[in-house]
């Protein structure tokens, strides 16, 4: 079973994944972070253009060319098996498994599992879907070794968690490596990822924001448009966003390819972040934006009451409990949290002693974080209504 990774590690996998949208070489380096966090040492990442019918993404881990060639003459018989599955109504968001979902016969006689996966070893294979549309199409495919043994429910929750976050940056990746855009056309690309994504320059002014930073900055919870500047609500975090942004501009061996990521929030917005990359003047094409010197990517809040009833559906939570995880989520002391649900303070003893049983949450400060989690891993969640 693969070991689960510590909030640092976490942090610093997706931040990894964050700095391959705006540097598709880093993908490697990225491919080999997943790996290890999955405990596989052969992945593949595609994103292919199905209209011009070339691929914007390709990157192999662990494969020769010779085995990659070998591999991609089966894809007619790996592309079956995937549409027969979509066709039965599975989820994009639920990744194909070949021990879950193909039956022992089938893999006895399949010419794939014959010729390529037996050959070198590997006893299960899973797809993580990143894109299906009809101009697109983009996946990432994890192979586990014999001495592995087939993937795990970790394996299946670890993909749920890295799920959105892959798939915003193959999307604004992809949309970059499509084509220098213009400056109307990046405008257009960077409005298309849900996730926030805005252009500062070295003074850390805000030359164009997408609709997703407008929105958080609009609400102001963590970061805030400061006359034309990009500020925190959080004034130290508003002096580390500042330096990591200038850092981008003159002295980038100290922010590093890979940027940096500032915390924005405190109470329970404290695992926020804003992942600053020094932006390279070809990202921008054609001259335009010329003084952006760093992008911020930042992630939209949760919206409390949303996150609580998720939480509550994934681990079977009370409604008792799912109303004491709201309040604490939104920043309350438990004491307090039990004045304002009108029960004594043991009785909301109990409750977090249940809520962290049933959820593996060992810590209170942990909750947030596992709030955001689950919200992620279900990409519609939120997006209806006002929540809290």
């Amino acid at each position: 079973m693969g070991e689960t990774l510590s909030d640092h590690q976490l942090s610093e996998l997706i931040g990894l994944i964050y700095d391959c949208a705006l540097e598709p070489s880093r993908w490697v380096e990225a491919m080999e972070a997943i790996g290890r966090a999955f405990r596989s040492d052969a992945l593949i990442l595609t994103l292919n253009d199905l209209k011009d019918g070339r691929a914007l993404i390709d990157y192999s881990l662990g494969w020769t060319p010779e085995w990659r060639q070998r591999r991609d003459q089966h894809l007619p018989e790996v592309n079956a098996c995937l549409i027969e599955w979509f066709s039965n109504g599975s989820s994009l968001d639920e990744p194909f498994v070949a021990s879950r979902h193909l039956s022992s016969e089938y893999i006895a006689q399949s010419p794939y599992v014959r010729e390529v996966l037996d050959p070198l070893g590997f006893s299960d294979v899973m797809h993580l879907f990143l894109m299906r549309t009809p101009e697109q199409v983009s996946e990432l495919v994890v192979m586990h070794h014999q001495s592995f043994g087939t993937a795990t429910d970790h394996e299946i929750r670890l993909s749920a968690l890295l799920l959105p976050h892959l798939r915003r940056a193959v999307t604004i990746s992809g949309l970059l490596e499509a084509k220098e855009l213009e400056k109307d056309r990046l405008v257009e690309a960077l409005d298309q990822v849900d996730i926030g994504v805005i252009l500062a320059s070295e003074d850390g002014s805000i030359l164009h924001s997408n609709r997703m930073a407008t929105e958080t900055l609009r609400e102001g919870t963590t970061l805030v448009d400061d006359r034309g500047t990009l500020a925190a609500t959080n004034p130290s975090a508003t002096r580390e966003l500042r330096k990591a942004i200038k850092c981008a501009a003159h002295d980038r061996a100290s922010l590093g390819h890979a940027g940096i990521s500032v915390k924005l929030g405190s109470g329970s917005l404290r695992s926020l972040s804003a992942h600053v990359l020094p932006l390279e003047r070809r990202h921008l094409g054609n001259g335009n934006l010329p003084q952006a010197v760093a992008a911020v990517f930042i992630g939209k809040p949760p919206r409390w009451q949303t996150a609580a009833e998720a939480v509550a559906v994934e681990f079977g939570l009370t409604v008792a409990e799912k109303r004491l995880l709201f309040v604490l989520l939104s920043g309350s002391p438990l004491a307090e949290a039990a004045r304002a649900l009108g029960v004594s303070p043991n009785t909301a003893k109990t409750h977090l002693s249940s809520i962290f049983s049933k959820t593996g949450v060992h810590r209170q400060s942990e909750l947030p974080r596992l709030a955001m989690q689950v919200v992620a891993s279900y990409p519609n969640i939120g997006r209806q209504g006002d929540g809290c």
